[in-house]
């Protein structure tokens, strides 16, 4: 297996992985590092201009004479565009390259930031068709930059250092999240504020973009870091999809890690109105929803160190799915009672760090079962698999919900009734639980990529396995290990 890497005085570092070519030894550039500051800077610019309505909802609706349901969808539109979108990002990112989609993301983002602001310095007489259009923009910039950690890890970062590279760039997007729910309202004291709000946020779109169009030379280095990165999409790419909808390993994957991410987009959306109705302020589920996200960006780096050193990518997934489902079902349960403050932020910090942990893992477990297919589209497909699904999810979950018919402590401020949404947690804690025990017991799966590395044959393509019964996570790994890796 790999060495460790160390400084060459050219700026090159020498990795010493078997298997990279005849003749050729891996090796890995130091400006490797730019290129995650620019999609990791990339992908959380996406994110705080994704929510950064969402916080301020109420002002901006006041201010630019906008209906909530209007506001509502300059968030949605991200969820909407995302689904038959992702598609083409995939092409993109395995047919054009690393760098250019990269770019075409950041000018996207950077362009879609200064629409949005456009009717505070011009002051439009339609200011929400500026929004819309900026934020549609936005949505398109984020199915590339969405898919982009997995081969950028693949492609620029040894063996020993993949996970961890893919989880900096994969949790940029949550930080971007939480930053949007904590500087919208700090710097939104009234409506004449959202210009200045607008304005913030074209900054860190427009350094993504000059670091991107400046600093990005070329989309592969001269010498791969390992032989899975000189092997690379060599697969075309409506082949690499068809393999991907044969491999039975991957669409276990993709429906049940598909199913967690519908489940996160959900709880997200949905855990202020949750948590009003049962009588907790508007600053409390701020504080959840920041709590939730903390702990995920924890969770994810200690589990990226983890799994880079002992590449046990199948355990940590399935533990983590299961300590999440576990999460999700207390908290269906907790978030209804009253006066359970310290349980439930106590909840929603588990949640956060033991689902949000899990998602780098995930995305290299699928370049590893899917291996030779791109990884474009082994990561960018379980990214839109989880957007339809969330869709649906929040249609299911809203729609689940009823009336209060009798006096209830809710502090909800919409307008509107208190809803009971007691079958819909229910319905969210069954599906998070379905989904892991279904993952738990029949995803097994070869560590293609690191056998190819290793020097050993690849195994049989996955369409023509039989899927096998449930058996140890032990006996699990060590058979998908190539044999260098056991000893």
């Amino acid at each position: 297996m790999a060495g460790g890497a160390q400084d060459a005085g050219d700026g090159l570092e020498a990795t010493g992985a078997a298997g990279a070519g005849p003749g050729t030894a891996p090796r890995v550039y130091a400006r490797r590092w730019a290129f995650l500051l620019a999609v990791s800077l990339l992908s959380c610019s996406n994110a705080m201009l994704w929510l950064s309505f969402a916080p301020v909802a109420d002002a901006m609706a006041q201010h630019f004479l906008l209906s909530m349901e209007q506001v509502n969808w300059l968030s949605l539109i991200y969820l909407v565009v995302s689904i038959p979108c992702g598609i083409a990002a995939i092409w993109v990112l395995d047919s054009v390259g690393l760098r250019w989609a990269t770019i075409l993301g950041a000018w996207l983002n950077f362009v879609g930031s200064a629409l949005r602001a456009l009717p505070c310095i011009a002051k439009t007489p339609r200011p929400f068709a500026f929004f819309m259009s900026g934020q549609s923009l936005c949505a398109l910039a984020q199915t590339l930059v969405i898919s982009s950690p997995a081969k950028l890890a693949a492609l620029w970062f040894p063996e020993h250092q993949r996970a961890t590279a893919n989880m900096i760039a994969s949790m940029s997007n949550p930080l971007g999240i939480l930053v949007a729910n904590v500087l919208s309202p700090a710097l939104v004291k009234k409506g004449e504020d959202i210009s200045r709000m607008l304005g913030v946020y074209v900054v860190p779109a427009g350094l993504a973009c000059l670091l991107a169009s400046t600093c990005l030379w070329e989309s592969t280095p001269p010498t791969p870091p390992s032989a899975g990165a000189a092997n690379s999409t060599s697969e075309t790419f409506l082949r690499g999809l068809w393999l991907l909808l044969r491999n039975k390993a991957y669409v276990i994957l993709a429906v049940c890690f598909g199913g967690g991410i519908g489940v996160f987009t959900s709880f997200s959306a949905l855990l202020e109105q949750i948590l009003c109705a049962s009588g907790y302020s508007s600053g409390f589920s701020g504080l959840c929803g920041a709590l939730f996200i903390l702990f995920g960006i924890l969770g994810a780096l200690f589990l990226g160190l983890y799994v880079d050193r002992t590449k046990h990518f199948t355990e940590a997934t399935k533990i983590g799915l299961c300590l999440a489902s576990l999460a999700c079902v207390a908290f269906a349960l907790v978030s209804q009672l009253q006066g359970q403050a310290l349980a439930v932020a106590g909840i929603c910090s588990l949640f956060g760090l033991f689902g949000f942990a899990v998602a780098p893992v995930a995305m290299e477990l699928a370049v590893e079962c899917s291996f030779p297919v791109g990884e474009g589209a082994a990561a960018g497909l379980l990214f839109v698999l989880g957007q339809a699904e969330g869709v649906v999810l929040m249609v299911l979950l809203t729609a689940l919900t009823r009336q209060y018919t009798e006096p209830s402590v809710s502090t909800c401020q919409h307008g509107e009734d208190p809803l009971d949404w007691t079958v819909s947690l229910l319905l969210m804690a069954g599906l998070c639980t379905l989904f892991t025990c279904i993952f738990v017991l029949f995803f097994h799966t070869p560590y293609r990529r690191l056998q190819a590395e290793s020097g050993g044959p690849l195994p049989a393509a996955s369409a023509e396995e039989s899927t096998p019964g449930p058996k140890s996570l032990l006996e699990d790994h060590h058979s998908a290990l190539p044999a260098q890796t056991r000893q």
